[in-house]
Formats: C-alpha cells, sequence, structure tokens
C-alpha cells in the first residue's frame, strides 16, 4: 500500500470508528464483555484456510542482548508492538483483527490456551493475517501465585494447544494476571522452551472499559518508538479505539508491528 493510500485509509477508518465509540459496550477483566453482535468488520474478514496449506508458526527466538523479561524494544526505531490477550468474542476479536489488516498492521496476540480449545479457528486466522501467536498460560490464573511446577504446567499446556493448531508453540510467552513474571515464573518459561518472557511499557488499560478516547489517550500519551502495547481481545472500546489509535501511532511516524519484528 503505498503511504498515501495507507493514511487515507487510516483516516477512514478513524472517522468511522469515532462515529462507533459513543455506544460501546462495557465489561470488566479476565472475563471480556461480549459484543451485542459481530462488527461488519468481521463479515468481511478472510475465512481461515485449510492449516495443512501453511507452514507452521514461527518457534520462541533467543535475542542476544536482551533480558529474559523484556518490556521494550529499540528506542531507535520508528516502531511499535501492539500486543493483544487472546480471549473472548471471537466475533469481536476477528473484526478487530480485519481492522488492522486494512490499516496495514501486524499485531502479536497471546492466546489463552482454554481460549483456543473453544475456538481453534483463531490460530489459523491470526498467522494468517500477518500477525503472531504466543502463550498466555491455559487458564489465565494467576500464575505468579504457582509454584515452579504449577506454571511450568500452565505453560506447557497452553503450549500443546499451539502446537497442536499451528505447529509451533509460539513466538512468546507472557504471564497470565500480571505485568511482570515472578522468578518461579521465568523458570518454568525457560524450561518450556520460552527464552524471554514479554512483559510491556505501555499498558492501555483497556480491559476496564474506559471507553475508545481514553484508550487512545492511555496508549499514545507514553507510548515512543520500541513501545510494547498491551491490549485485550473481546472488549467493543478497544475494537473502535484502534482504528483511532493507528492513526495516531501513523501520523507520528511510528509503525504497529510484531514484536518479533520490533526486535529484527
Amino acid at each position: 500500500m503505498k503511504p498515501t493510500d495507507r493514511r487515507g485509509a487510516l483516516r477512514a477508518g478513524a472517522a468511522a470508528a469515532l462515529v462507533g465509540a459513543l455506544s460501546t459496550a462495557c465489561g470488566t477483566e479476565p472475563r471480556p464483555t461480549p459484543a451485542a453482535r459481530a462488527p461488519a468488520d468481521a463479515a468481511q474478514s478472510p475465512a481461515a484456510p485449510d492449516p495443512a496449506a501453511r507452514g507452521p508458526a514461527p518457534a520462541p527466538r533467543r535475542f542476544p542482548g536482551q533480558p529474559d523479561e523484556i518490556t521494550h524494544g529499540p528506542r531507535d526505531r520508528p516502531r511499535v508492538a501492539l500486543t493483544f490477550h487472546g480471549q473472548g468474542d471471537p466475533a469481536l476479536a476477528t473484526g478487530l483483527l480485519a481492522r488492522a489488516e486494512r490499516a496495514g498492521a501486524r499485531l502479536t496476540v497471546l492466546a489463552v490456551g482454554s481460549w483456543l480449545d473453544e475456538h481453534p479457528e483463531m490460530a489459523r486466522r491470526i498467522l494468517d493475517g500477518g500477525h503472531e501467536l504466543g502463550n498466555h498460560t491455559q487458564r489465565h490464573v494467576d500464575v505468579n501465585a504457582m509454584t515452579e511446577a504449577e506454571a511450568l504446567a500452565e505453560i506447557e499446556a497452553c503450549a500443546t494447544r499451539l502446537r497442536r493448531l499451528t505447529g509451533s508453540p509460539g513466538t512468546w510467552f507472557r504471564p497470565s494476571r500480571a505485568q511482570h513474571a515472578a522468578p518461579a515464573v521465568l523458570r518454568a518459561a525457560r524450561r518450556a522452551g520460552y527464552p524471554h518472557v514479554l512483559s510491556y511499557d505501555v499498558d492501555s488499560l483497556d480491559f476496564t472499559s474506559p471507553g475508545p478516547a481514553a484508550i487512545v489517550r492511555n496508549t499514545t500519551g507514553p507510548v515512543r518508538a520500541g513501545s510494547v502495547v498491551s491490549l485485550h481481545f473481546g472488549y467493543p472500546d478497544t475494537a473502535a479505539a484502534l482504528p483511532l489509535l493507528l492513526a495516531d501511532l501513523d501520523r507520528r511516524g511510528l509503525s504497529a508491528v510484531t514484536t518479533t519484528e520490533l526486535f529484527s
């Protein structure tokens, strides 16, 4: 897409989202509020092809020089990573993915294993849209409150689902119910095959359903080159805010890329 075309698409998407922002529903973490009906974007999104027609998802990678827990990427490149906790209404998630794709943005989705059990088609839908998929534990419990063995079981259970659906355990692991991983969780993640735990330096607070305008303010206020932003599937406010957020990033010369691309 040419830069002028991309900016035009972002402005059009932002205008449409602003109209819808006045009537979005509310929800509370960790159980996202389902949308009353699937957004129009969901009907336009491409169907996931046969998994056998695609290769496996990328495996976890080690990035030399990066700590065990990563909160942000390089500050000298005009890129940011929008990372989504993967659970909630799949129609709402599909619509959000479609909006990102029309704007040329690529996302990182940290999926909950039980969500993949209920909606296995979402694994391929995420990857086939050019996004990347990772691990957010099996049951979205307070993983930092667990023993190392219990945390390992949670991480490996989700990794098993990801391998079955995509051929890979996913690119990243993020602890559930926490911004930072406890030492036992860091050790469990390494044992499960994830060299780095993915944290973030910008919290959109979208799970509090503050409204699309507040989500954009919470994100664009602190965001800068290299930032990793925490967002969630399953919240209508977030879906409505995404075009506005992407338009603001574009005005500032920042591109939304996958977390792996942020470090590449």
